[in-house]
């Protein structure tokens, strides 16, 4: 019995394929396409790959840098956005799908009227940042907290916010900050 392998005609024929798949320089696959994103009530366009992340063209197409990248696996909430009203993190969502959906940064809503908004006030106030890294996502994420539960507890603010992580241990005075908001901040 003779065991199959490549013969014949065959073997020159894939010795020639694979000699010239690895001479083809440059990126394989689909290239740029245009898109059109709704950030902070703006039509703002791009031209992304197909695989990038909203994170990744906020970031470095946009230069919307607000949104953090840390873990950049959908787990720690440094780059929390919202996507039509709802946070989700921005690197776990394709740029591509978000067209067509109103996206809010911490920069569209963090100064309103020449005052820093209520949960940013309350942040200062109640020192709810040691680096810093993680406050931008936690802010957004609040806003969105206390715009679906305007008057919580602190036990439904420890449980609102679960979503978000942060390395320095700060979630004392980030839950008493939203609690301060949640009583009337600056601006609400």
């Amino acid at each position: 019995m003779q065991g199959i392998g490549v013969t014949g005609a065959v073997a020159p024929a894939l010795a020639g394929a694979e000699e010239q798949a690895q001479s083809v320089p440059g990126v394989v696959g689909p290239g740029a396409v245009a898109i059109t994103l709704t950030i902070n009530g703006k039509a703002m366009k791009a031209s992304v790959e197909p695989r990038e992340t909203l994170l990744d063209v906020l970031r470095n197409h946009l230069d919307i840098t607000g949104a953090k990248r840390v873990c950049d696996r959908g787990n720690c909430g440094s780059c929390s956005v919202l996507l039509n009203g709802k946070v989700v993190y921005a690197c776990s969502i394709l740029a591509l799908d978000a067209q067509g959906k109103q996206i809010t940064t911490i920069e569209g809503f963090a100064m309103t009227g020449g005052k820093p908004h209520a949960v940013v006030q309350a942040f200062v106030d109640n020192d709810a940042q040691q680096c810093g890294y993680c406050t931008p996502g936690f802010v957004v994420a609040a806003k969105a907290f206390l715009d679906r539960n305007p008057k919580p507890t602190y036990e439904q603010v420890k449980d609102g916010l679960g979503g978000n992580l942060c390395r320095c241990g700060t979630y004392v005075g980030i839950r008493k900050a939203v609690l301060q908001a949640a009583q009337g901040g600056s601006n609400g």
